[in-house]
């Protein structure tokens, strides 16, 4: 859903029971079961030094409990995209920003506004290696469609991604493009970022 937290737009994802996570946010981020996840519209001027502090205080403001994971981004989150792919479901925010950037470019790069932010949910249980090798396939699937869109780059300095599954269950090995949920995953995050360039 989308509420509001001080007049910004807030995507807000909860749990009645914890889901085992891996992400890049800057709250929650790392391996562990988490029970929210909030991806925060910001200004394109944000320069807060504390974003995990920040993202705290929304998540207190929404009241959410337990351990979650929070993202930023200048995008408008009313923008999210949705796609699903055999029981694999993503909520994906697309902003590029007027200079994406190469994963491989030069050390000192400017940090202009964009970022892609990736939530996705994955219908079986991966084991925390393959997790790892799911968080790559997103970063694959980001990459095509900004090559595919004519995008002078693989993503922005502050992509973030979370990967959620069930804790409990049989755990698959594999997440990778060519792995069952690795391709549906791929596909479905493909899909939402194509459809916003």
């Amino acid at each position: 859903m989308i509420t509001e937290v001080g007049g910004a737009p807030v995507y807000v994802w909860r749990a009645s029971s914890p889901w085992l996570a891996v992400s890049s946010g800057v709250l929650g981020g790392g391996f562990g079961e988490r029970r929210w996840v909030v991806n925060a519209t910001v200004s394109n001027t944000y320069d807060r030094l504390d974003p995990d502090r920040h993202l705290a205080e929304i998540a207190g403001a929404l009241g959410l409990a337990g351990e979650g994971i929070g993202l930023l981004t200048a995008v408008d989150v009313h923008e999210v995209v949705h796609r699903e792919d055999s029981g694999v479901r993503v909520a994906v925010t697309t902003g590029i920003g007027a200079h994406p950037t190469w994963a491989a470019g030069p050390a000192t790069v400017p940090a202009p506004v964009g970022t892609i932010n990736s939530i996705c949910w994955l219908p079986v249980r991966l084991t925390e290696s393959a997790l790892v090798n799911a968080v790559a396939t997103v970063a694959e699937a980001k990459a095509q469609a900004l090559f595919e869109s004519g995008v002078p780059g693989t993503g922005t300095p502050t992509d973030s991604v979370a990967v959620l599954c069930p804790p409990s269950g049989p755990a698959e090995s594999f997440g990778g493009p060519r792995s069952v949920v690795g391709g549906a995953l791929a596909r479905a995050v493909h899909g939402a970022i194509r459809a916003r360039l």
